[in-house]
């Protein structure tokens, strides 16, 4: 729920902002919050309990919504790595203190913004493109939630998003700070350097089978086979169900209705118009048009600008029955002969033609029937799987519920986590990049659960056994071995070569007698921008420069990572900003929207400050297997 609190200090303006207050709560946020209690509550925020069901629930989805933006099932290690319980503890907390705030001052969502919010959200829509309620529950089934619970949330989120609008709401960045930042962003450097070339570090002695022995067997990741899964799947699709579906015409026509804006869009037209007081001189304007002056010229001739005469984009009906038709009747760069309306005499010109679109239901009927079919076979699939699921708790096997729910089998005895098998070729898998993902977080001998994929298909994946990577033997690989272990050796010397020289340099203030070292000459390079990477310098050297004072020796490998660069900053520029040009108001203005929404964090954080927090950290382990 904290996205309404953009994220927690997520952006990059936020660090800077926040950066001493954040490191206060590096830990957990608040001074007081390790003071130990009994209850079985996770956290008390100003008194009130935050209950370890709330928290668990939420926890479980911050990891759901976590694995689905990795495309991976996130592993108890890595969420305790990660520090995931954590952070969904710190969002409740943050969510509770802020809700606190909102109570305080009678803020309230109403039942009908409730229910039109909750209306409105795509993932509650039905195949028929409305709000289905079958599919909202089933949703908040699959989340823990109840439809009273989900009310609850939705009024707070609504009534929460109200305070937050609020506080940033007219926030306005002080200018000093848009000049800061832009001369950070578009500061420029110049910088002199000498390469130190692959062939400075002299020849590699040619490796024994001892020494490329040790590095195989150091770098098995990348000279062992794959790890091979053999697998049985159940599979089914739309077009598995298709011929159980009927769509009637009542349906289609339902469809079309709500899709008519599609399919019925009128002519729309970009027009200009200059206002006259009178016929006279709308007659006269009229008249210079027809001997070559251009409607523009007419127009800066009465003292109106651009801005003055455009109507902008308007269909027929937007000009009324005076205007409109006549417009509608010019071809483009046509003007009007002058037109008596009710803001007067004017004269319409026509800049831009957009034709309509006009489809009947009979055009489209057969496209609507397609997509209508799919959307009821997408819904179809959910009882397909609900029928799996009933004869897998049955006591039914992977092969006996597919048949009951009208899955098909497939399969395969070796595949890697590239879909190929033993001998290279493509094994019988889906081609969704989804399923060989879940294919490798499938645990072995288990039976997954039922999952969709882009492709719209369901899957269960059942992986039967694992044949674990196999180092192969020196003399399989011998080349590749050799040539590796020559090119990381040459590497090592080279970089103890860069760095003896980097020091002399260091010791000089001067690349002069480095230079002479390497029988080459001392180069520059100007105007360098931040973070931008050119034909010498990778991303990371070109921070570097930015990070270096002033005449300090910067060494590092190249950007083809076989040479190193040994440089200097020799300059510093800030280009002046562009003060008064729309792009530098549009940067001062992100930069505004930016540290405005940011002001969230703030208002969180001195709510948690106000009313107190206590922690029950036990309780947070026993809830999320932490410790």
């Amino acid at each position: 729920m904290l996205q309404q609190l953009r994220k927690l200090s997520k952006s990059w303006i936020s660090s800077i902002f926040l950066g001493a207050l954040a490191f206060s709560f590096a830990i957990w946020g608040i001074a007081d919050i390790f003071r130990g209690n009994v209850d079985t509550s996770v956290a008390s925020v100003g008194g009130e309990k935050i209950s370890v069901d709330d928290y668990t629930r939420d926890y479980h989805n911050f990891l759901r919504n976590v694995a689905g933006k990795e495309g991976h099932e996130i592993s108890p290690d890595e969420a305790r790595t990660k520090h995931y319980a954590r952070d969904a503890l710190e969002t409740a907390i943050s969510r509770t203190a802020v809700d606190q705030i909102v109570r305080s001052h009678g803020i309230i969502a109403t039942d009908s913004e409730v229910s039109d919010s909750i209306r409105a959200v795509p993932a509650f829509k039905g195949p028929l493109g409305t709000f289905d309620r079958a599919t909202f529950q089933q949703i908040l089934a699959r989340n823990n939630l109840t439809e009273d619970m989900f009310v609850a949330i939705e009024r707070a989120d609504l009534a929460r998003s109200q305070l937050l609008s609020a506080v940033h709401n007219g926030f306005d960045l002080p200018l000093g700070y848009t000049k800061l930042f832009f001369d950070y962003l578009n500061e420029q450097r110049a910088i002199e350097y000498v390469t130190v070339s692959s062939d400075t570090a002299g020849p590699v002695p040619s490796p024994g089978d001892s020494q490329l022995q040790a590095y195989l067997t150091a770098h098995a990741a990348k000279f062992s086979t794959p790890e091979y899964r053999d697998v049985t799947y159940a599979v089914a699709g739309p077009q598995d169900v298709m011929s159980q579906l009927h769509v009637s015409e009542k349906d289609l026509q339902q469809q079309y209705e709500l899709k008519k804006d599609q399919y019925q869009v009128p002519e729309k037209r970009d027009v200009e118009q200059i206002t006259f007081p009178d016929a006279a001189s709308a007659n006269a304007a009229r008249a210079k048009i027809d001997h070559g002056t251009s409607f523009a010229d007419v127009a800066t001739g009465r003292g109106l600008k651009p801005s003055d005469i455009s109507l902008g984009t308007v269909v027929q009906a937007d000009l009324g029955a005076d205007r409109g038709p006549p417009t509608f009747a010019l071809p483009q760069g046509g003007v009007s002969q002058p037109v008596k309306s009710n803001f007067g005499y004017v004269m319409l010109h026509v800049t831009t033609i957009t034709p309509g679109v006009s489809h009947s239901f009979n055009d489209v009927k057969e496209s609507l029937r397609k997509d209508v079919l799919n959307q009821l076979a997408q819904a179809k699939l959910t009882d397909v799987i609900n029928a799996f699921d009933d004869a897998s708790a049955g006591g039914a096997n992977m092969e006996q519920s597919a048949k009951r729910s009208g899955m098909r089998v497939v399969h395969v005895q070796a595949v890697d986590r590239s879909g190929l098998t033993p001998d290279g070729s493509k094994a019988p898998l889906p081609a969704s990049p989804d399923f060989l993902a879940q294919l490798q977080r499938s645990d072995v001998g288990e039976q997954g659960d039922p999952f969709p994929t882009a492709d719209g298909n369901v899957y269960v994946i059942k992986v039967n056994g694992v044949t674990p990577p196999k180092l192969k033997p020196l003399d399989s690989v011998r080349a590749q071995v050799s040539a590796d272990f020559v090119a990381q050796m040459q590497m090592e010397r080279l970089a103890a070569k860069a760095q003896l020289l980097a020091r002399e340099a260091e010791s000089d203030k001067s690349l002069v007698r480095v230079a002479a070292a390497l029988h080459t000459t001392v180069q520059t390079a100007s105007p360098l921008a931040r973070n931008a990477e050119t034909d010498l310098l990778s991303a990371a050297m070109a921070r570097k420069i930015f990070e270096t004072p002033p005449l300090k020796i910067i060494n590092m490998a190249d950007k083809t990572g076989k040479a190193f660069v040994i440089a200097r900053v020799t300059g510093i520029a800030h280009p002046p900003p562009p003060v008064g040009t729309g792009e530098y108001k549009r940067f001062g203005d992100s930069l505004t929207s930016e540290a405005a929404s940011d002001m969230d964090t703030l208002l969180a954080l001195a709510a948690r400050d106000s009313v107190g927090v206590t922690i029950n950290q036990p309780q947070v382990d026993r809830a999320t297997g932490g410790s």
